[in-house]
């Protein structure tokens, strides 16, 4: 799951530093070392600042949902509760039209019939 490795652009910086860094009769083994230990703590701050971008995220969407919570009631017992109470008589409106049109359409041709 996790990757240990550093990547080559974060092992690039650690050797620039360690280079920059680098001490008079300090051998390329000893400036590896380095640039290792260079790279491991690049690699743990930027571990370090993933997880508390991830913490802020959650926190960010947790306070949103609550928010969003709240505003919800406010919503709901204002017009839109009338538009839905409208809308749950609409398909009884239907339904009766419908069945006077039924209706008066078969008496209308009943009628012509006799």
């Amino acid at each position: 799951m996790a990757n240990n490795k550093p990547s080559a652009q974060t092992q690039q910086e650690a050797l620039a530093i360690a280079k920059g860094t680098q001490r008079p009769g300090q051998t390329k083994e000893q400036t590896k070392l380095i640039a290792q230990g260079i790279e491991k703590g690049i690699s743990e701050y930027k571990k370090r600042e993933k997880q508390k971008a991830r913490e802020r995220d959650k926190q960010r969407k947790k306070e949103l949902s609550q928010k969003e919570t709240a505003e919800q009631p406010a919503e709901y017992n204002g017009e839109n509760t009338q538009n839905s109470n409208g809308r749950a008589a609409l398909p009884w409106v239907l339904l009766a039209a419908s069945w006077l049109a039924f209706i008066t359409f078969y008496l209308f041709n009943a009628g012509v019939r006799a």
